[in-house]
């Protein structure tokens, strides 16, 4: 797992707590047990690894989610292209 640290700072330095979104569920989990019996289906990820993969897809991915920390992040769901055409203007880092 990549861990990097700003500053040498403990990694509890680094994190910001913000206040959660309205309805936000506390978890989310699955019982998959239904489909592992119906179809045969397993996960291919365990949580390690899918945490693993997550960390290292936001290291090399620093274009996503780098103008949320330079402020340039106005709320706007990213990723969806009819929020460029929307009343709240164009998605973060792309031009309207």
């Amino acid at each position: 797992l990549r861990r990097p640290r700003a500053g040498g700072k403990r990694y509890r330095e680094l994190i910001t707590f913000v206040t959660d979104r309205p309805g936000h569920d506390r978890r989310y989990a699955i019982d998959a047990s239904k489909i592992a019996r119906d179809l045969g289906w397993a996960p291919r990820e365990n949580f390690d690894s899918g945490l693993a993969r997550t960390v290292d897809w936001y290291l090399d991915n620093k274009w996503w989610w780098g103008p949320i920390r330079g402020q340039r992040y106005a709320g706007e769901r990213l990723g969806h292209a009819a929020a460029a055409n929307s009343h709240n203007g164009p998605v973060a880092g792309n031009p309207a």
